[in-house]
């Protein structure tokens, strides 16, 4: 909110002031207009002056606001890099585990049974075939299993054997996806900081804002306090003007006055000349008068 400068104690002056006021009235109003003059100008000195100490804070805060602003950009910056290596590093995680899927298919290890399964069924046929009582049928139905099994198991683990770095391959899979996760990571926290940067910047643009509105409205103060002022002094410039002219007039009818004076005194001198050429006697004033006239 502009603070209003307080017009009861302005001075004004009119035409009427300086045509008819007298000459010790128009001194006391020029000093009126000369005091109050120089307190509007004091004034709008120290308005300038808390105006330019909040646009020093404002660029201040400009300064600030930029910082953060080059500080997201360049965490932003490293963030997309990041996101890239992951971006870069699943897809090759993904194509390493496509591998090791066609791999299980072409070898057709995912159908059936695992090899620890064959073993423990095996076991267990065998433990059956050696600790129970079987009729010759039933025996040789479970004989016959057994050696299903011990063929299921055979083919199995051939595969296996076949597969070579299966297991390897997996291992890779793996930890080129551990390391696209750290990478995941450093996205999340990179992002957080630059976040945090962003809205620093965004909260110092408002204080910003808020501080040049305070400096606009000082500037407001300043114009008006410095407008008053000047408007003093121009009618301080006047009254001087008409107490010059006040001057010269005196001055000009004091001359008049002097020089009628001194006409007067010659005149005067004149007659008294002629009497004393004509013979009269001079008293002593007389005599001083034609001796100043430069008579005698």
């Amino acid at each position: 909110m502009v603070d209003s400068i307080d017009e009861s104690k302005n001075v004004t002056v009119t035409e009427e002031d300086l045509e008819n006021k007298s000459k010790g009235e128009l001194i006391k109003l020029a000093g009126q207009l000369r005091d109050r003059r120089n307190e509007l100008n004091q004034m709008a000195s120290e308005r300038a002056s808390s105006r330019d100490d909040l646009n020093a804070k404002t660029r201040e805060k400009v300064d600030e606001a930029q910082e953060h602003r080059e500080k997201r950009d360049e965490l932003n910056e490293q963030v997309q890099e990041h996101k890239d290596k992951r971006n870069e590093l699943n897809a090759e995680a993904n194509e390493l585990f496509d591998k090791v899927d066609n791999v299980k298919n072409d070898l057709e290890l995912d159908e059936g049974k695992s090899v620890d399964e064959l073993k423990d069924e095996i076991e267990d046929l065998e433990f059956k075939q050696q600790t129970e009582v079987l009729s010759s049928e039933d025996e040789k139905e479970l004989i016959e299993k057994i050696e299903t099994k011990r063929e299921k198991l055979q083919t199995k683990q051939e595969k296996l054997d076949e597969s070579g770095d299966l297991e390897g391959l997996k291992e890779e899979a793996e930890e080129v996806r551990s390391e696209a996760s750290k990478h995941h990571q450093k996205v999340t926290e990179l992002a957080d900081e630059a976040q945090k940067h962003h809205n620093k910047m965004i909260e110092a643009y408002r204080e910003a804002d808020e501080i040049r509105d305070e400096a606009d409205e000082k500037h407001e103060e300043f114009v008006e306090a410095q407008e008053a002022a000047d408007q003093h002094h121009e009618d301080f410039v006047r009254v001087q003007k008409r107490l010059r002219e006040l001057d010269k007039k005196e001055e000009q009818e004091e001359r008049s006055q002097r020089e009628e004076k001194q006409e007067a005194a010659r005149e005067e001198a004149e007659e008294i000349y002629q009497k004393f050429k004509e013979g009269e006697t001079l008293d002593t004033e007389d005599l001083m008068k034609l001796q100043k006239a430069g008579k005698l």
